[in-house]
Order: C-alpha cells, then structure tokens, then sequence
C-alpha cells in the first residue's frame, strides 16, 4: 500500500538531540520561560530554553516601604487601566512606583504588563529595573538574557551567562553549556552568538558539551568544517556520550557516512535507545526502509510497548504492501494506548492508517468503526466524509446523507466541502436529480468556489445538461485561467460528443501547456484526434498517456483506436487487461456494446 493516507512524520536527526536533551536535563535544574516569553513578546514561536543553574538561590530583602493609600491607589488604578486596555497608563504607573518604592514586585509587574502587550522596549526596561531591584532574582535574570539575546545585545549577555557557568556545579556545567547554546540559537547574528559561547566556554574546553555546543552553534551559522571539528573533538573526549554520536552524525554532509557512524557506536552501545531511534529515522530518510524496520524491532524487543516503534512499524509495513504485519503493529499500538491513555499521543494517523487498511481488505464495516474512533481534530471533517462514502457504498446511502447533515463545520471552505460531497453520495447513487438540487442550492450560496463549479459541471454533463455545463466550465476558466481541468473537461465533452471538434482541440491544447505531462490530458488529446480522423495521431498519444499511467478508461481508448486500425489482437489484450482491473467500468462496457466485441 504505497499510497498511504497520512505517512509517518519523518523525525529528522535534531529530534533525536532534541529528546536526548530533555531526557538528561539535571533533575536539580529549574525550567524558565527565557527565551519563550520574550520571544512570544516578539511575535516568534519558541520553545522554552535555558534552566537555572544548580546552585544556591539568594534571597533579595525587600525594602520596608508602608502599603499608603497613596501607593495602594497607584497599583489599584494601575490595574483598572490595564484591564481597560490602558496598557502605557498602567506600566508607566506601576514603572514609577517601582523606582520611588525600589520594591522589584512592582517591576516584575511592569515588566509582565509590556510582555503581555508585546512591547519589548518597555519590557527590557522594566527587567533592568526589576534585577536591579533583586540582583539575585533567577527569574529576573532569566527574562533579561531572553530579551538581551533576542535582542542581539550579546555584549550585555556575556557577563551574565559567564557568572552562571562560573556558578553553575562541576556536575550541571556541562549541560548549562548546551542549554546557553540553545538560547544563543535564537541570536539574529549567528557569527556574533557563536563568538560569544567559543568565549564562554572555553576555559571548559576539557568537557565534551563544550565541544558539542561549539558543533552545534557551528552548524548552526554553515561552518561545516568547523562543525565537524567540535564534534569529533567531542566524542573523543567521550566517546559513551550519545549526544556527541547524535551530534557528529547531525553535522556530517554524507547521510550514508552519517548512518554508518550511529551503526559503529551502537554496536558498542547496543542499548542505546535514542541512537538506535536516530539511525532508524535516518534510514527512513533515505528510504532504506529495511534496514529502518530492523532498528525499530530492536527498539519494540528491548521495550514491547514502545508507542514510537509499533508506530513506525506499522506505516513502514504498509509502505512494503505487508499489510498483515501493519494491521498486527498499529492494534498493538491502539491497544497499548487504550492500556495507558497518553494525552500527549494522537492516535488519528494510526486510526487512518488502520481504516485505509481495511479498506483494502473490502471489508467496510472494519473501516468504519476504526474512523468512528477518531475525535474532533484537524482530521476530522475529512473523516466523517469518509464514513458516508463507506456507508454509502454499504447500501445505506441514506445514512451516509444523514451523517453529513449531522456536520456543522464553521469555515466557507468545509461547507463547501460538505455540500460536494453530499452531492457525490447521491450521484454515484443515480439520485442525479437530488444532486442537482444540492448543487444548485451550493452554487447560490458558494458561486464563485472553483471546485463547486468544476463539480457542477460534471454533475450537469451527467444530467444531459450540456449547455448549462459549458456555462460553469467558461465561469470557471475566468475566475482561474489557469484551472487545466476547466479547458479539458469542456474539450473532452465536446470530443465524446462528436461536436465542433477544432474548439475541443483547442481547449485540450490549452490545458495541455498548462500540464504538458498529465496523463488523463493527453487521453483527452488522442480521443479528439481519434474524433478528428487522425488515428496515428491519436494512437501516438494514447500510447504515450497509458505508458504514463495505465488508466482502465485511457486503455479503452487505446483500444478502441487500435480496433479502427485493425489492430484487434492488441486491442483485445489491453481491453482483457481492463476488465480485469474495473469490469464494472462503464467506458469499457459501453465501448465493447458499441463495436459489438466479445472479450
């Protein structure tokens, strides 16, 4: 099964840094929104970056000032106007009592009000005032080194991360390291960010994070070499360290050489859970898709429940057309999860994946409960779409109908959507006259949706409505010159007609240059030569779309052309080879009628 619905995300080798990072955090180190809260200020998407350091934390006296009506006044008025929408009466407020009080509550107020009205100038002036207050204020310090290196005031950021390092334990240095590597990622000027941690961590240099954060911020600004040289220079100093393979392997140009290194240390490290993941992953990325599912049953016998891994087998077995070892991986997977419900798991590709499965079995009742299991997510009007097509093709049309009216999406776009696809239940039903009350109700509410008009029009050409067709494939064509299937539907059905054949060319012409290589275009394109007279012509083409894509109606047309030309063995073989594929095709039976042929 090539064509699966919804492939699995391809982790790319920083995934495995990434969970490798988390997974070793010094249980002692404190999270700080550093850089996510300055950077959400900013309008930027981030992720929250630097911990504290292992040591002790200081506490900052507070000044003896007497709560006066006249302060109690200023912050309560303060917060009126802040909520007010009143955000400069509000800071400037809390901002002046601050410096008059030097109480450093009053600036971390200040300080979240310009944060939350994303004004950055005001906030960075309001956390100066608030770590001045409290020098000693971990989570001052941590919104002043988010803002300063946002900011690209490196300078400013020296001597607080050198303070931290130089204060950080033997123990926790080497991962306060990594850590300022990660929120100097977020500097503008990489060059200057990656000048400012070879200063940092350099009197480290004996430590393999201090290498690996120099590969990491090398890579980051293109200096592969340089990238390289840290990252070797790293797993020498430790070669045990899973950070440093994951990182060499990461900086290294050639995938393959890259892969062959995760293989040589997991054969000295064959525990090693989140090298071996790495290695899969990239063995997904250059499709050695073998080799990749070896890794991930390594991964399942070490830890028989691994989500990640009965994930991976799955979708990789579908993608090897296996689908008995897919179907076994993902209800494993299912089953696992409904064991141990995980929120931070979303079952909806695996729900998909073993649904489409079923489909391919013919076996629909199967398909429609695993897509009854999918809740509401991005996934899910496609679904419910899904499940009146299935139920539908059960027999039970009138269910699949009622489901759809059931659905409220809010978007023009799904409503579109949903109109379509009631329209299509009702046509593959022959129901061609209830269709065409839905599309036409659709085409008064959505006139100028694209794909309400190709619909449509299809839906009119089903009906005999030719002239009412050709009206919507021309509203079409001018409200999207560029819409190939408007110019080659139109062709096509003036060609099957027998009707002002030169325009049809024309208009099969036109779609032609804007997809020259579309194989259902070039069917078109042989047919209204075959119209024309012109069968070599005709022939070549045809020839030339079903070596494309070996459609059942593009080899009916070959056929028949080869029919014509009295070329009937080989027409016959490729009408055989249709039947085979669809022998409900309508083309096909209606062609083999006309020329009165027996198969």
């Amino acid at each position: 099964m090539k064509n699966v619905l919804l492939i699995v995300t391809l982790s790319t080798l920083m995934t495995g840094c990434a969970d490798y990072l988390r997974r070793t955090d010094p249980p002692a180190a404190v999270a700080a929104p550093v850089v996510a809260v300055a950077a959400a200020s900013a309008g930027e998407e981030v992720e929250p970056a630097l911990a504290a350091p292992v040591m002790e934390s200081l506490a900052d006296p507070l000044p003896d000032v007497p709560l006066s009506k006249d302060l109690l006044f200023k912050i309560m008025s303060a917060e009126i106007a802040f909520q007010r929408g009143e955000w400069q009466a509000a800071y400037v407020t809390l901002y002046g009592a601050a410096q008059q009080t030097r109480d450093p509550r009053l600036a971390r107020r200040a300080t979240e009000m310009a944060i939350t009205v994303k004004r950055n100038e005001e906030a960075v002036a309001a956390i100066r005032l608030w770590r001045e207050l409290a020098p000693h204020d971990e989570e001052a310090t941590q919104f002043l080194l988010g803002f300063v290196v946002l900011g690209d005031e490196l300078d400013s950021a020296l001597p607080l991360f050198a303070e931290r390092l130089a204060s950080a334990s033997p123990a926790s240095r080497g991962f306060m390291m990594l850590q300022i590597q990660r929120m100097l990622s977020r500097a503008r000027d990489k060059a200057a960010a990656f000048d400012l941690l070879e200063k940092l961590v350099t009197p480290y240099d004996v430590s393999a994070e201090a290498h690996i954060a120099l590969a990491q911020a090398a890579y980051n600004k293109r200096d592969g070499a340089r990238a390289l040289e840290e990252a070797h220079a790293a797993l020498k100093l430790k070669p045990g360290s899973e950070l440093a393979a994951l990182t060499l392997a990461q900086v290294l140009p050639d995938k393959e050489q890259a892969a062959a290194r995760l293989s040589t240390f997991l054969q000295a490290h064959p525990t090693s859970r989140v090298v071996r993941m790495a290695h899969a992953r990239l063995q997904i990325e250059q499709k050695h898709f073998a080799q990749a599912r070896a890794e991930f049953e390594t991964l399942l016998s070490q830890l028989p429940e691994d989500l990640a891994s009965l994930f991976a087998l799955g979708v990789i077995s579908s993608q090897n057309d296996d689908l008995v070892a897919a179907d076994k991986y993902l209800r494993r997977y299912m089953a696992v999860l409904d064991a141990h419900p995980d929120d931070e798991q979303d079952p909806t590709q695996a729900l998909l994946l073993l649904a489409q499965i079923a489909e391919e079995r013919k076996d629909a009742a199967t398909a429609l409960d695993w897509l009854a299991r999918i809740e509401n997510g991005p996934a899910y009007l496609g679904v419910q779409l899904r499940r009146a097509q299935l139920m539908a093709q059960q027999g039970d049309i009138d269910a699949g109908l009622a489901l759809l009216n059931e659905l409220k999406p809010d978007s023009p776009h799904e409503q579109v959507q949903l109109l379509l696809a009631s329209a299509q239940l009702l046509r593959d039903a022959q129901r061609v006259p209830e269709a065409m009350s839905v599309m036409q109700e659709a085409y008064l509410r959505f006139p100028d949706d694209p794909d309400l008009l190709y619909d449509y029009a299809m839906l009119a050409e089903k009906a005999e409505k030719y002239e009412q067709m050709e009206t919507l494939l021309r509203k079409l064509m001018v409200l999207a010159p560029e819409n190939q299937h408007a110019y080659n539907a139109l062709g096509y059905s003036l060609a099957e007609r027998n009707t002002r054949l030169p325009e049809a060319l024309a208009l099969i012409e036109k779609a032609l240059t804007i997809t020259p290589n579309d194989p259902f275009i070039l069917d078109s394109l042989g047919w209204v030569h075959y119209r024309m007279g012109n069968l070599n012509e005709a022939e070549a083409t045809l020839r030339r779309a079903h070596g494309l894509r070996p459609d059942v109606e593009i080899a009916v047309h070959l056929g028949e052309v080869l029919w014509i030309k009295g070329l009937k063995d080989d027409a016959q073989k490729l009408w055989h080879d249709a039947n085979a594929k669809d022998p409900q095709n309508g083309t096909l039976k209606n062609t083999l009628t006309r020329l009165q042929v027996r198969l």
